[in-house]
């Protein structure tokens, strides 16, 4: 079993800088032009389509050019299916329940996908987060519009600022050479825990009235994206952490009542502090990803900001325990 002291030394130490400026600014500059495109042109309400739209760019850092813009591709297919899904059941009017379990079917096979085919970022955290979302915001009809510009011009727009930087270094003449598949056995294990781990989260929260019951659903995935129990133990512990400091800075920030342009640029700042920390201490990334998503949740559909920072707290709290027994139970059973 993880000893609780070295679970908090675990969760509260810093790896070392990678130095992936390039990448950082590359994914400022996706995320923040949509964004600022919705504001100027009149559609800020578009901005959460644009966001997760703009997920795409957050895929294959790591990678060679070409294995990247594959990789974005494959992403962006994924992420854009999701929004499509989730928009399909909020202009429906489906039930809660179904919307839930729609979110896990989401999270299984985004997770299987991840791990078959190697993504980085791994797991269905972001795959959830925006099929979540748009089936827990209001809808009509008019929904499948923004979402087609926006999400899918976002993610367009990523996809082609990763081309054109790797066509600039000379990337495009590199051979395609893809990492060695996860075994299915694995890959399917993985998959499985992702859907419990969302079904549990946004169950639990749910249960509580919650209209944001996806946010337990992320929390619980992000748990799920750990190699072993100990990792996800320690991702579950920074996750609730780093969300309630990200509370704390969200409720100065929507008090001072940014006008929108100043939001997407705070923004903007939280994306660019999200990437520099977020392979190194995931609480101290969550610090700048809770605000950021709390921001653009605002612009999209304003709300009571007691409730809403509330209820991030709350559901993010409930999701990582929910989660973490899951893990806890799935891990005795595979040792059984």
């Amino acid at each position: 079993m993880t000893q609780p002291g070295r679970l908090l030394r675990d969760a509260a130490q810093i790896a070392p800088s990678d130095g992936t400026w390039r990448a950082v600014v590359r994914v400022a500059v996706s995320v923040g032009v949509p964004l600022l495109v919705c504001w100027a042109t009149g559609h800020i309400e578009w901005g959460l389509y644009a966001s997760f739209g703009a997920f795409t760019s957050l895929y294959g850092r790591f990678e060679g050019y070409v294995e990247r813009i594959v990789m974005q591709v494959q992403a962006a297919v994924t992420l854009l299916s999701a929004m499509l899904i989730g928009t399909t059941l909020s202009v429906l009017g489906a039930p809660v329940w179904l919307r839930i379990v729609a979110v896990a079917v989401m999270a299984t096979i985004g997770a299987a996908l991840a791990g078959r085919l190697r993504w980085h970022p791994p797991g269905a955290l972001f795959v959830v987060f925006a099929g979540g979302a748009t089936a827990s915001i209001p809808a009509g009809a008019s929904a499948y519009g923004h979402l087609a510009i926006a999400g899918g011009g976002s993610a367009l727009f990523s996809l082609l600022v990763t081309t054109v930087l790797a066509a600039l270094r000379g990337g495009l003449r590199e051979r395609y050479e893809p990492a060695d598949p996860m075994s299915a056995r694995r890959a399917i294990n993985q998959a499985w825990l992702a859907g419990a781990t969302a079904l549990a989260g946004g169950a639990v929260t749910a249960a509580l009235g919650n209209g944001r019951w996806y946010w337990g659903a992320v929390a619980g995935v992000a748990v799920a994206g750990g190699s072993h129990m100990e990792v996800r133990l320690r991702r579950g512990l920074q996750r609730f952490v780093g969300t309630l400091g990200g509370v704390v800075i969200a409720a100065f920030l929507l008090w001072l009542h940014p006008s929108p342009l100043v939001a997407i640029l705070i923004a903007i700042a939280g994306q660019v502090g999200a990437e520099l920390f977020v392979t190194r201490n995931y609480a101290i990334a969550m610090l700048f990803i809770t605000p950021l998503a709390l921001l653009m949740v605002e612009l999209a559909a304003p709300t009571d900001p007691r409730s809403l920072l509330t209820e991030r707290a709350v559901d993010t709290a409930l999701g990582v325990i929910a989660a973490a027994v899951v893990v806890v139970i799935y891990d005795r059973r595979q040792r059984a």
